[in-house]
């Protein structure tokens, strides 16, 4: 079949969203389609342009462009999902969240408050009319059922390169990887290094713009011995952290669906995560596959202690985090198949 994807582009801003897109693309050629990947390009502000998008993506019917036929569209992002098919699927990885549960209504201006309220009308008009509604995870879809009452299916997807992870000897450290941002909380784990009772050492990988104020926080405590930034890693690099650490902590708030967890999974290392982490709590379970603990320092040291004072214990959670991520069915043709078949609704 000809199949459009649709998306969103933030130029020079890759993450998670860009391996979910390319993902997506690879499996469906993979799988003898037409593919062409349409990226709308996206700014979180001025809320006039974000407006301004939606007003023209309103006004693209794809059925038949230039009277080329397209078989089925499949939408991944705001506002993509509102351009017009008959064999139309949305696969949502997250809503605009600045006008969901991010929301700020004591510090919204009036045009903020406007934007949410079109953001919303939009949504709710596009994602009710789609053949099929899936959600990146069972979080994205409680969000879609709060705020919009729409059911949507969770669907899971691997996380880049899921064949390449393993596990080798570990070293006695908690690797960290993610964007340095207020959201992934690294600044939690930095400030358990303060109350750790074992060595265990702490890795944190990646850039973001917390980098300079967590790297504050580890000099005003003390704390060069015992927590590394190493900033920027290549594949290589991300594969080989992640082989040699005791275990993994990943402590987002309120995370769409986090590969980390999955990572972690597949190289068979246990993830320390938080009550209101979100994604991960739908594969993390306390004493099994990790620990699952307040957003506070004081617990997440203990998590981490307890991970030092038991290791064979600590090696067999990751153990049996990889067999239920194997358990669990996570794989492209199980996506493909989903996508262009039936039952997108929950």
């Amino acid at each position: 079949m000809r199949i459009l994807l649709n998306a969103t582009l933030v130029p020079f801003m890759r993450g998670g969203a860009d391996y979910h897109i390319e993902g997506v693309a690879n499996a469906l050629r993979k799988h003898g389609h037409e593919v062409e990947l349409l990226r709308l390009p996206f700014r979180f502000s001025p809320e006039s342009d974000i407006r301004h998008l939606m007003e023209y993506v309103d006004t693209l019917d794809m059925s038949a462009p230039n009277g080329v036929t397209i078989d089925r569209a499949i939408s991944l992002q705001f506002p993509a999902w509102g351009i017009t098919h008959p064999e139309h699927t949305v696969w949502v990885m997250h809503q605009h969240r600045a006008c969901y549960e991010l929301w700020q209504e004591d510090e919204a201006n009036s045009a903020q408050r406007q934007l949410r309220e079109a953001v919303h009308a939009f949504d709710n008009r596009h994602l009710s009319n789609v053949r099929q509604l899936f959600a990146n995870s069972q979080r994205v879809a409680e969000r879609l059922k709060h705020y919009n009452g729409l059911d949507a299916k969770p669907l899971y997807h691997p996380p880049f390169g899921a064949e390449q992870f393993r596990c080798e000897e570990e070293w006695g450290y908690i690797f960290c990887p993610s964007r340095l941002e207020s959201l992934k909380r690294q600044d939690l784990l930095i400030e358990a290094a303060r109350y750790l009772k074992s060595p265990t050492k702490i890795v944190i990988a990646g850039e973001g713009g917390q980098r300079a104020r967590y790297q504050q926080l580890i000099e005003r405590h003390g704390l060069q011995q015992q927590v590394k930034l190493v900033g920027r890693f290549t594949e290589a690099e991300k594969l080989a952290w992640y082989a040699h650490a005791m275990a993994v902590f990943f402590g987002p708030y309120d995370e769409d669906y986090g590969y980390i967890t999955l990572e972690a999974m597949l190289a068979a290392k246990p993830v320390i995560t938080c009550r209101d982490s979100g994604g991960p709590l739908e594969f993390v379970q306390q004493d099994e596959t990790g620990w699952v603990v307040e957003p506070d320092p004081q617990e997440i040291a203990a998590a981490i202690d307890a991970a030092w004072e038991n290791r064979p214990r600590t090696a067999e959670m990751g153990r049996a985090g990889q067999a239920a991520y194997h358990r669990a069915g996570i794989d492209w043709n199980n996506v493909v198949a989903s996508l262009l078949g039936e039952g997108g609704r929950a």
